[in-house]
């Protein structure tokens, strides 16, 4: 065989092979580039958009939101997406100074655009503490007189609403219809996949919300919880559990000492039987509060933000690893009248917020 054949057949494999190679990058270019403020919005545009999306998040799995700094190259991931994804309710007080810098036009996604907001005003009633009723709806989730921190919603720009609505997950499924609303508009070549993601991930979301259920029905309704940032307001309304929290909305303000000695007498004062760590919070003010009042840690709770790896690594299962820390820490066998007033009929009808299937 001569060398001029061998060249042409060597020639045309490297040829194909090249080709080959250049598949996946080809496809990948098609996707649609989503751009996310935090990471538990990233799961849920996963889920929507399954293979036709590439996702970045700006604030990693355990990063803090609150105090999250945007680099220059967060402004080049804007620049490059075909669709933005955030929060809103003033929970990035970063995004839209970003979106000016990035001189991103393009399309954007309000997740919780359409929710029934929770008022941060609820934090101001702080005589009445209800809990034998378990009103959570009067009282909220941080009523128990922190005067210390009244400043920290506005200090993270919050406005008097409270942005962390991802904790209901009959809220949440207003997150995936906004995504999937978006997706479609964005890519509507694939608008097909992306209402039966949606369809499928909302029945998984209500299938987590009864196990979520059945979990807390076994806690006591008159039992509280200290956690280290006040971001459970919607998990209380949802569920019934009611939560303390000694830092205020701040994930960065460390409490006085007049102010922790104020939490030791409500954490005596009422039926508080443990402690919980969050993964993005100051874990010392958990401890010393442990160390002063002899409760136990019972484990840790993900508010803002996934894990990294693990079960609290996706949405889905950052909320049923929640509900079941909480149930091992609190729940008496054979207890099920807890009351539970707010129990909303979560069918994941979500026509009723101006999304369409």
């Amino acid at each position: 065989m001569s060398l001029t054949l061998l060249s042409s057949r060597s020639s045309r494999w490297l040829v194909g092979v090249s080709a080959m190679l250049a598949l996946p990058a080809a496809m990948a270019n098609e996707r649609v580039q989503v751009v996310t403020s935090f990471s538990i919005l990233a799961d849920m545009v996963e889920n929507v958009g399954g293979d036709h999306v590439d996702v970045t998040s700006l604030v990693a799995a355990d990063g803090d939101a609150h105090v999250y700094s945007p680099s220059p190259g967060d402004a080049r991931s804007l620049a490059n997406a075909d669709l933005v994804v955030f929060n809103g309710l003033l929970f990035e007080g970063w995004m839209e100074r970003l979106i000016s810098a990035s001189d991103y036009s393009g399309a954007l996604v309000t997740a919780t655009d359409g929710i029934e907001a929770r008022a941060f005003a609820e934090h101001e009633e702080h005589d009445d503490h209800g809990h034998d009723e378990h009103d959570h709806e009067e009282h909220g989730h941080d009523d128990h007189g922190h005067d210390d921190h009244a400043d920290d919603h506005a200090g993270h720009d919050h406005g008097n609403q409270d942005p962390h609505a991802w904790q209901d997950m009959h809220q949440a499924g207003v997150y995936v219809a906004n995504i999937r609303d978006g997706l479609v508009a964005a890519d509507a070549d694939n608008a097909d996949a992306y209402r039966a993601n949606a369809e499928q991930y909302l029945q998984e979301m209500a299938e987590v919300d009864a196990e979520i259920r059945a979990l807390i029905d076994e806690i006591p309704a008159s039992t509280s919880v200290i956690t280290g940032h006040d971001s459970f307001g919607y998990f209380s309304s949802a569920y019934g559990v009611n939560f303390l929290s000694p830092v205020g909305l701040s994930t960065e303000a460390d409490p006085s000492g007049a102010s922790m000695a104020a939490l030791v007498d409500v954490i005596e004062q009422e039926n508080v039987k443990a402690l919980f760590h969050e993964n993005m919070t100051n874990q010392s003010i958990i401890t010393q509060l442990a160390e002063e009042t002899g409760l136990p840690i019972a484990g840790t709770l993900y508010a803002d933000a996934l894990a990294a790896e693990g079960e609290a690594s996706t949405y889905l299962g950052m909320m049923r690893h929640n509900a079941q820390v909480l149930h091992d820490a609190l729940a008496e066998p054979g207890h099920d009248d807890h009351d539970h007033d707010h129990d909303h009929d979560h069918d994941h009808d979500h026509d009723d917020h101006g999304h369409s299937h």
